[in-house]
């Protein structure tokens, strides 16, 4: 009996915290006695649990046909025959990699000497779950009431910083999915991270310390931490990120990180800055800074095409008429969709996964990640009527627009729209400080006036934007595109599948 708990303990673990790829055997019995056997090879990724409801938040099945490695399922003694730069020259090898990038190769030899220092120490780095305490983090935190310590791990972590489009998530994925599954570590974005630490501390009002106690569950949960898309945008995030990662440091957390930018320029002109810089300090001195010198954009190297994404005014109707095909014969109307801590979110239209929103319903109303979220884990289409191009007018839908594409990015969600302009005119009116410093002022008072109408300069936004200008060009390609009507063919086919096997017991 104690056996089958702990196996299904293991199990439950295994899910909660890391991309787990896993095959299985479908068999579905006739009454002519004949069975049919259908294989699948299926990945449950980036599961975030919420402590508060005890679930998970924005769980999504994808189903992958990539080649599974074999590395992600070795034990600790034989995990150092892997590692992120022998699977990425296999790929190159396999011609599932473009060959040839110096400065991807570097970033890969510094994720490989993370990797073998992370092998090497992972018992002094309490890595495996299974040997891990079980202790809860509010029981950690009453303990070091009278216990105070602090257990810094011996291995640095990573931060990598670069372009857009140059392949920072890709290769931070190359690294967690080499790594032992029986490992505590988690793979999450930063948008998806900031909203369960706030989950949390919600749940933990009224502790003297709860950023302590949020810090305590995370570490119990993963002591290797990996973020993608560092981006500090919200002085709610940018004040408690200090105290935050100094109590994950100090309880052993290894950090890897991707973002656009570097640590210096994190929360750059922020309110309250000089409370967030201790954090960059503290960043610096617990990770190894890496930058990637990439000036390729691999998204757009895509046969990149106009897709769905529609350019003009009064095409509203082709919008609909797109969406109907989508839904085929369902009647579209209001639904509604849990997001966080018990919100809402009133959807306009929606019918077999697709969602219709005007741009105002879905960026001019106080939304955020939490939201966006929400909405796809719902639906793997959204139809956006509307966008505009973005100024200081509408600076904040623009934040919100940002916001909106990372998640349907992270989601790999399709994208259907009609806007003002392509992707690089929407954000033309958007720049940093340094580029509004570098224009050349124009002779006549008029036309330098014109020039500067509406112009939003904005140090955040406007490094943000060339994220979303790539991420928007890759998501109207055609590979783009046919990896989210296969993906979504196959967990259609998986569903169909279980519930006639469901239907036969």
């Amino acid at each position: 009996m104690r056996r089958s708990v702990r196996c299904a303990r293991q199990l439950l673990s295994a899910f909660q915290d890391q991309d787990y790829s896993y095959s299985f055997s479908l068999v579905v019995k006739r009454r002519e006695n004949h069975s049919i056997h259908t294989n699948y090879s299926t990945r449950v990724s980036r599961f975030t649990y919420c402590a508060d409801t005890d679930r998970f938040l924005y769980p999504k099945l994808v189903i992958s046909r990539t080649l599974s490695t074999d590395a992600a399922k070795l034990s600790n003694g034989d995990a150092s025959r892997g590692g992120p730069l022998v699977e990425y020259e296999r790929r190159i090898a396999a011609g599932e990699l473009v060959d040839g990038d110096s400065c991807q190769v570097g970033t890969l030899r510094e994720l490989q000497r993370l990797y073998d220092e992370i092998v090497e120490s992972a018992d002094a780095c309490k890595l495996d779950r299974y040997s891990a305490s079980d202790k809860s983090g509010r029981s950690r935190w009453l303990w070091s009431r009278f216990m105070p310590q602090s257990s810094f791990a011996p291995v640095k972590g990573l931060y990598l910083y670069g372009g857009v489009g140059t392949g920072k998530t890709m290769l931070m994925d190359l690294f967690f999915d080499q790594l032992p599954y029986n490992w505590r570590k988690k793979r999450i974005h930063f948008h998806d991270f900031m909203l369960n630490v706030h989950s949390r501390l919600q749940k933990h009002k009224g502790v003297a310390d709860p950023l302590e106690v949020v810090a305590g569950e995370i570490s119990d949960e993963s002591i290797l931490l990996c973020l993608d898309e560092f981006m500090v945008t919200d002085v709610a995030d940018a004040l408690i990120l200090n105290r935050l990662f100094r109590h994950l440091f100090s309880n052993g957390v290894i950090l890897v990180a991707t973002s656009n930018r570097a640590p210096d320029n994190l929360y750059e002109g922020g309110l309250q800055r000089d409370l967030f810089l201790p954090f960059i300090a503290t960043l610096k001195e617990r990770c190894v800074v890496h930058e990637i010198g990439s000036s390729v954009d691999y998204r757009k190297m895509t046969s990149a095409q106009q897709g769905f994404y529609f350019i003009g005014e009064n095409l509203s109707d082709l919008l609909k008429e797109k969406f109907q095909e989508l839904i085929v014969e369902q009647t579209a109307g209001p639904q509604e969709v849990e997001v966080v801590m018990g919100r809402t979110l009133q959807v306009p239209l929606g019918a077999n996964g697709c969602a219709y929103f005007d741009f105002e319903e879905l960026c001019d109303k106080p939304l955020g990640a939490a939201d966006y979220f929400g909405l796809f884990k719902n639906f793997h289409t959204l139809a956006l009527e509307g966008i505009p191009i973005f100024g200081q007018h509408n600076r904040t839908a623009a934040y919100r627009f940002v916001t909106l594409v990372d998640v349907m990015y992270e989601n790999r969600a399709r994208l259907l729209c009609t806007a003002e302009g392509s992707p690089l005119e929407l954000f033309a009116k958007v720049i940093t400080v340094s580029d509004a410093q570098q224009r050349a002022p124009r002779t006549a008072t008029r036309s330098r006036r014109n020039d500067e109408a509406d112009l939003c300069v904005d140090n955040e936004l406007g490094f943000a934007k060339d994220r979303t200008v790539s991420r928007l060009t890759e998501m109207n390609s055609r590979e783009y595109l046919e990896q989210h009507a296969t993906a979504l063919a196959e967990k259609q086919h998986l569903g169909e599948a279980v519930n006639a096997s469901a239907a036969q017991v």
